[in-house]
């Protein structure tokens, strides 16, 4: 049977032919792919091996995606206790940011023992910043310490020490993220 006949007497959604010069039978892209895996057993395997890799690269770009959210989320409670204990009235704009950029170096230093200057100096050509290469369990760490680093500063909590008490944590809650004992927590 031919496949114009085929499609008459099917009445075949998705599937056309055309005849003459350019014709030929032409089907939905999802038609075409269930045929070519019938045809072909190597097409088939091509085909479910790359959707496995788009969907691995997917879940990676999503859970990239989750883990700076999560981390923005935190920035804001961090830069709150900041603004709200640490930054007079009376400075400006400028001096303000300073203070920010400061407090950001405290949980750098504390997490990734550098400061945001300190790494674009030793990775001139990586672009964004520290955070932006940090794994998920490291930003997970992080927002953590943001949340403890604002109630540190609420509590009137000196900046060195707050150093010293956030570069504990962060060992602490590092060692059971990244836990040895091959319990992984979060990947």
């Amino acid at each position: 049977m031919s496949p114009t006949r085929w499609v008459e007497l099917t009445s075949a959604i998705g599937i056309i032919t055309k005849n003459g010069a350019g014709g030929g039978t032409y089907a939905q892209r999802d038609i075409a792919f269930k045929f070519a895996n019938w045809v072909s057993v190597e097409f088939e395997l091509y085909l479910v091996m790359e959707f496995q890799r788009l969907k691995a690269k997917e879940q990676e770009l999503l859970g990239w995606t989750a883990k700076r959210e999560l981390s923005k989320i935190n920035y804001r409670i961090h830069t709150d206790a900041i603004k709200s204990h640490l930054i007079p009235e009376e400075v400006t704009r400028e001096q303000a940011n300073i203070i920010y950029a400061e407090e950001a170096d405290v949980l750098n230093v504390a997490m990734f023992g550098m400061t945001a200057k300190q790494w674009r100096e030793a990775n001139p050509d990586m672009k964004g910043n520290i955070r932006d290469y940090a794994t998920i369990n490291e930003l997970i760490c992080l927002s953590n310490m943001e949340n403890i680093n604002a109630v540190l500063i609420n509590d009137g909590m000196p900046q060195g020490e707050r150093l010293v008490k956030l570069n504990q944590i962060a060992i602490q809650q590092m060692q059971v993220l990244e836990d040895n004992s091959g319990r992984k927590l979060l990947k």
